[in-house]
């Protein structure tokens, strides 16, 4: 599939459908939006880096979360922005496939880092007394590294089985590239993409799924039972936020994926919530730490106290 022919092929992403009164507003909406995901990542990651306060298991882990939410981001926004002010919907192979690498490192980076910070909670609150010894930093950098190590090795091999299909279509039926949209696009045997695409929806949402429920039904069950009003409601603020964050990319990032395979659902409503993950959850994510995560809202408001009041 990647050969010097198949660089040569232009694909057609699905029209935005915009009047041209809409086009320079639309342009101008897409670009301040891109910087102020990137700035309030950035904040956070900066924040994080330059605070020895926050250099603890959660806010390292928490720390992953932005480099995912910006890969995001460049994997739409960019290309998006250029084709609204050129009104050109079209892109290269290989810039396809890069784009759709990075949408699913990104997906698939949140779900494990939301994972990863879930079981930091759940140690924390229902085993205070053991924190220290089993999130110590030996064991945080084996989770940070199995975190990018399964993610980076599983969208490897899933665009590693499109190099065997031979590219006989050239309308993408999204308005990104993204595994599904692609293997759409081939003519040959899809089943083995298929298999492996449903082995890899197993495995990032089933998975976490399955830890997060686990986890949080524990610190409910320890939050109902301590006697510390104080230590009950932080618990319950910081589950919360965690909890928020999860399902918004959970519920979008499960329907996306699922709706290429089931035809009832509508193409609009795919790519409504398909163009939602990429843009909701790299917002929120600092916005809703920043203000919910009191060492974090702190952090933020002495490294503006130091940098821009100065």
């Amino acid at each position: 599939m990647y050969t010097n022919a198949s660089s040569a092929v232009l694909l057609t992403l699905e029209t935005l459908g915009l009047p041209n009164r809409y086009i320079y507003p639309a342009f101008l909406f897409g670009t301040l939006t891109y910087l102020f995901i990137m700035f309030c990542n950035m904040l956070v990651l900066t924040t994080i880096a330059c605070r020895a306060t926050l250099h603890k298991p959660m806010f390292i882990l928490l720390f992953n979360l932005p480099i995912s939410d910006m890969l995001g981001a460049t994997a739409l926004f960019p290309q998006l922005v250029s084709s609204i002010v050129t009104q050109n919907r079209l892109i290269s192979l290989p810039a396809c496939v890069i784009q759709a690498f990075l949408f699913h490192i990104y997906g698939t980076g949140n779900l494990l880092t939301l994972t990863a910070m879930a079981y930091d909670r759940y140690i924390a609150i229902c085993c205070p007394l053991r924190y220290n010894v089993i999130m110590n930093p030996h064991n945080l950098v084996r989770i940070i590294v199995s975190i990018w190590l399964i993610n980076i090795s599983l969208m490897v091999m899933l665009l590693s089985l499109l190099a065997r299909l031979k590219i006989c279509r050239t309308n993408v039926v999204d308005l990104y590239c993204n595994n599904p949209s692609i293997v759409k696009l081939t003519c040959d045997d899809t089943r083995v993409n298929n298999y492996y695409g449903l082995f890899t929806i197993f495995i990032c949402q089933a998975g976490p799924l399955s830890v997060i429920l686990y986890t949080y039904a524990q610190i409910l069950r320890t939050c109902v039972m301590t006697n510390q009003p104080d230590a009950r409601k932080k618990a319950i603020q910081t589950c919360g936020t965690h909890l928020v964050i999860y399902l918004v990319l959970e519920f979008s990032a499960f329907i996306t994926l699922i709706a290429h395979r089931i035809n009832i659902v509508s193409p609009y409503i795919r790519r409504a919530l398909g163009v939602t993950i990429l843009v909701f959850p790299p917002i929120l994510d600092p916005i809703i730490y920043g203000l919910k995560t009191k060492e974090l809202k702190t952090g933020i408001k002495m490294f503006f106290k130091i940098n821009v009041g100065s």
